[in-house]
């Protein structure tokens, strides 16, 4: 399309106040603690993750200084070996029984120390922190080894690595060895701290049935810039991936003498559900919470399958049901119970047995007058903030009443809103009834974590399912028996071969799918399946049998919540056993940390459980220096003057002169300039505006007038009322043909959901919701729908889902994700970048410069295709500018499509650069 030339100024004037910005000086501590080399090595062997972490430290101080080694793990992975190797000589962490590691672990907090060195850190992680005193020009190295057994969630296997060295390191590296002998199907990385500059540091290699991932950056690529000794390495490093499966038995595979069974089937259908929503509703939901609640209940009702059945109970002091039975849902009664959802509102007490009493009876009355669908699955779903107040409220009796009302009949999950409410309570709830427990984390994206938790259970697929092997052949299996495989997860059974075992293992898997009874059938060459794992390097040798004693410790944990007392001695004796046998850091053991002859008393690193902290993990120090592995260089505030509009800087001492600038042509009379401090950082693009040469600064005259020293110029009054300040218009787009002028969309008029553009050909379609009365978009939603991917960004946070899976980001915390067919990044300014090889290049940002809100950016805007439609797509189609009929260079006329806009040349601030923006001209058009 022809773009005229930019209008030389429209009447715009610019003007410049020489300022003086205080810049305090910024000053970096030498760091005496080196640490010269930092390694991640993991070995994913089937699923079953072993991790070491080598941290290798210098003392290059003169005195003796402490060095604290912190490391941060997942709360599923049990801490297997620490080690500190100091002067040639290794002090081992030993595990032991927790009783007989008691009286280490009394001495220490009678000392006034902190014994603890594992604590919680968030939703995924826990802390390992231990520190030791290391002599003038010393060396030591830490060691910690940890392994976990990789759980499938709505499809993928997530392997997360935390890596925050807190300084430069000369050899630092990350590898990631993949083994998995039924194929990988798909890998991603995700990582919060690479950008563009650190990517080349990051090398995947993969092939059918391995991969490897290293990220092994250069000093100058970790710094955060050549001034700053900061590093950029700090955050989370994640690989997803998931394997190759059929329509089958699954996946048997055996090394060293035990197997592992895992069993995913494909392209089973979904059985129908009976679901019940028990949702409370007591006073302490106010506020966050119960507008969080009603968001993602909403959502969930439009996931529901039209071949499902559903209610609602919301609770306080009472219990009220939405329908007095199950309703099917049609979009009638979806949208029914939508409106009485989005009317919930958050009062009175906290009554759980009658509304889990209400919601079994319900499920009860549908099943004696038939009404639910044959071979249809039950749950009942449990949301509560805090611990019963009125009617039943020992926690043991309401247990005990609802397993009673259930009969084992239903399936119930229990979320936990929050820290006030019992988990402990909620998980033996849910554990005896055939469920789990989740804590939902107070947060912007707890209606994402309710979401989420549902499309875990919204697919059910079959219900009793049983594992069976020869008997001759296998001993000490671990849980074989299920209630309910979940779309998008795994059935994991593992055991042992028996001495005389056949050559060949067999295994039979049944179940119930609509009322049928199916049976699987696969087996395995015990030969073939030992020489596959015996001969690769990569892999963590021996891994299978600790993968058993991994997943038998697990799983004797969770039955220990729901077992009587009687049974719990039994079940906590093998677990410890187990535990003590493969040096596990379980709940039931203990890891004594020795340290050299001198120092402070062995400490004791113990594993926090979700429902409270086993000891707090920071230590507090007594005299002399406190060195973590790395100290950070702290920076001290920048004082910048920023713009303001409608300041009268005469009263400030600010002076300076305002020359007229202005389009050639007639000059206009009376035009009165009010004074405009710009950031002194700011990018100002003039090239458009012909600037004047300040010979001298300027002189305050009485009654708030100025007067310049050149006689040649008059004195300009400043009594006009001052200028509103430039905003950022909602939209800004790359003309196509031409990378420098701009076209800026001001949208007037707006109803629902907006098709801002869609691109069958890239196969991707752009859709926002604009506030009028906020003039700012509530949120904007881009869909790649070859990819099956949703990115969703709102002013709280950006939400992107994939498979049914959803993964939240905040706003301008670093992002570097690779998957297949799509690059998305996020820098420290919020800008969101989607990118692909031959693809329009998206970007997401929330703006916090003048006129704030969400803002949508377009790169590559001639890739699209001749088929791009939308409010914003048809200026890439059949747009022409209608010839001048005026000498006016700042108004034109845009044809398109064959309808005309009116474009006007106006100032605006791009939000294309980081706030506080700089000031464009561009052509503003109104939709």
């Amino acid at each position: 399309m022809n773009t005229p030339a930019p209008a030389p100024t429209c009447g715009i004037m610019l003007v410049l106040l020489s300022l003086l910005a205080l810049l305090p000086t910024t000053t970096a501590q030498k760091n005496d603690i080196d640490i010269y080399s930092l390694t991640v090595d993991s070995k994913v062997s089937s699923r079953f993750a072993h991790t070491v972490v080598t941290s290798r430290v210098v003392n290059r101080a003169d005195t003796l200084q402490e060095v604290t080694f912190q490391m941060e793990l997942p709360k599923k992975a049990f801490i297997t070996n620490f080690s500190m190797i100091i002067d040639g000589v290794t002090y081992p962490g030993n595990i032991k029984d927790k009783a007989a590691a008691q009286e280490q672990y009394a001495k220490a907090v009678a000392r006034g120390e902190s014994a603890g060195l594992v604590k919680a850190t968030g939703r995924k992680l826990e802390q390992f922190q231990v520190s030791v005193s290391v002599a003038p020009a010393a060396k030591v190295t830490f060691e910690l080894v940890y392994e976990e057994l990789l759980k499938r969630h709505l499809g993928v296997y997530e392997l997360l690595l935390r890596v925050r060295p807190q300084q430069l390191v000369k050899h630092l590296q990350m590898d990631i060895h993949i083994f998995e002998p039924q194929g990988i199907s798909f890998l991603e990385t995700e990582s919060t701290f690479l950008t563009n500059e650190l990517a080349s540091a990051l090398t995947t290699s993969r092939n059918e049935t391995k991969a490897h991932i290293q990220f092994k950056p250069t000093l100058s690529q970790q710094q955060k810039s050549p001034e700053q000794e900061d590093t950029v390495v700090d955050g989370n490093f994640i690989v997803r991936y998931d394997v190759n499966r059929t329509l089958s038995g699954g996946s048997i595979q055996i090394e060293n003498g035990y197997f592992v069974h895992y069993f995913a089937p494909e392209g089973l259908p979904t059985i129908p559900k009976n679901v019940i929503f028990v949702i409370d509703k007591s006073g302490s939901m106010h506020g966050k919470k119960i507008q969080q609640t009603r968001e993602a209940l909403i959502k969930i009702l439009d996931d529901l399958s039209p071949i499902d059945k559903f209610n609602l109970v919301s609770f306080s002091g009472v219990a009220t049901q939405w329908m007095p039975s199950l309703m099917p849902a049609s979009g009638e009664n979806v949208e029914k119970a939508r409106s009485y959802a989005s009317d919930i509102q958050a009062r009175g007490a906290t009554n759980i047995d009658s509304a889990m009493l209400m919601a079994v009876q319900l499920l009860d009355e549908a099943n004696r007058k038939e009404q639910l669908p044959a071979g249809s699955v039950s749950l009942i779903i449990l949301l509560t903030d805090g611990d019963p107040t009125v009617g039943e409220t020992n926690p043991k009796k309401i247990q005990k009443n609802v397993q009673d009302a259930i009969g084992g009949q239903y399936n119930l999950f229990c979320l936990g809103f929050g820290f006030d409410v019992s988990y402990a309570f909620l998980e033996k709830l849910a554990l005896d009834n055939g469920g789990l427990a989740r804590r939902i984390y107070e947060d912007s994206d707890s209606a994402v974590q309710l979401q989420d938790f549902y499309q875990e259970v919204a697919n059910p697929l079959l219900t009793a399912v049983a594992f069976k092997y020869p008997s001759n052949a296998v001993e000490e299996v671990t849980q074989d028996n299920f209630h309910l495989l979940f779309k998008g997860s795994e059935m994991v059974v593992a055991g042992k071969l028996r001495d005389q075992s056949p050559d060949v293992l067999s295994a039979k898997v049944s179940g119930q799918l609509l009322m049928q009874n199916i049976t699987f059938q696969t087996e395995a060459g015990v030969a073939e399946q030992e020489k596959e794992f015996r001969s690769p390097k990569y892999i963590f040798h021996g891994f299978m049998e600790r993968l058993w004693a991994y997943l038998t410790i697990q799983q004797l944990l969770e039955q220990i919540v729901s077992a009587s007392d009687a049974e719990k001695q039994a079940l906590e004796a093998r677990a410890l056993g187990l535990s003590l046998n493969y040096s596990f850091v379980t709940p039931l053991t203990s890891m004594v940390v020795t340290k050299p002859e001198g120092q402070e008393e062995s400490q004791v690193a113990e594993k926090p459980v979700e429902d409270g902290t086993s000891a707090d993990a920071l230590f507090t120090t007594r005299g002399g220096f406190r060195g973590q592995v790395g100290l950070r260089a702290l920076a001290g505030p920048m004082t910048l003057l920023k713009r303001r509009a409608g300041v009268d800087f005469s009263k400030a001492g600010v002076a300076g002169f305002f020359p007229k600038l202005g389009a050639p042509g007639p000059l206009h009379h009376h035009h009165h300039y009010s004074p405009v401090l710009y950031d002194v950082t700011s990018d100002l693009r003039l090239s458009s505006f012909p600037m004047p040469v300040l010979e001298s600064p300027a002189r305050s005259g009485p009654h708030g007038r100025f007067h310049d020293v050149d006689s040649g110029i008059k004195e300009i009054t400043t009594t006009a009322p001052p200028l509103a300040p430039i905003q950022a218009p909602p939209v800004i787009l790359p003309l196509p043909g031409q990378s420098v002028d701009h076209l800026c969309v001001d949208i007037k008029h707006s109803q629902g959901p907006m098709n801002l553009l869609s691109d069958p050909d890239q196969g991707v379609e752009v859709t926002g919701q604009y506030e009028m009365e906020k003039a700012q978009f509530s949120w904007i939603e881009v869909t790649f729908k070859n990819l099956q991917l949703q990115v969703h960004a709102s002013p709280e946070h950006v939400v992107v889902i994939r498979n049914r899976r959803s993964s939240v980001y905040k706003w301008k915390e670093t992002l570097f994700s690779v998957m297949p067919g799509l690059k998305m990044t996020m820098d420290k300014a919020g800008l969101l970048l989607l990118s692909s090889p031959g693809r329009v290049t998206i970007g997401l940002l929330f703006w916090d410069g003048p006129g704030q809100g969400l803002r949508l950016l377009l790169r590559d805007t001639d890739r699209f295709s001749s088929h791009v439609s939308g409010t914003l797509g048809q200026f890439y189609q059949d747009v022409l500018w209608v010839p001048r009929a005026a000498a006016d260079d700042c108004k034109r006329t845009l044809r398109v499509q064959g309808r005309d806009h009116s474009a006007t040349r106006k100032l605006k601030l791009d939000y294309q650069e980081e706030a506080p923006g700089t000031e464009i001209s561009c052509w503003s058009v109104e939709l």
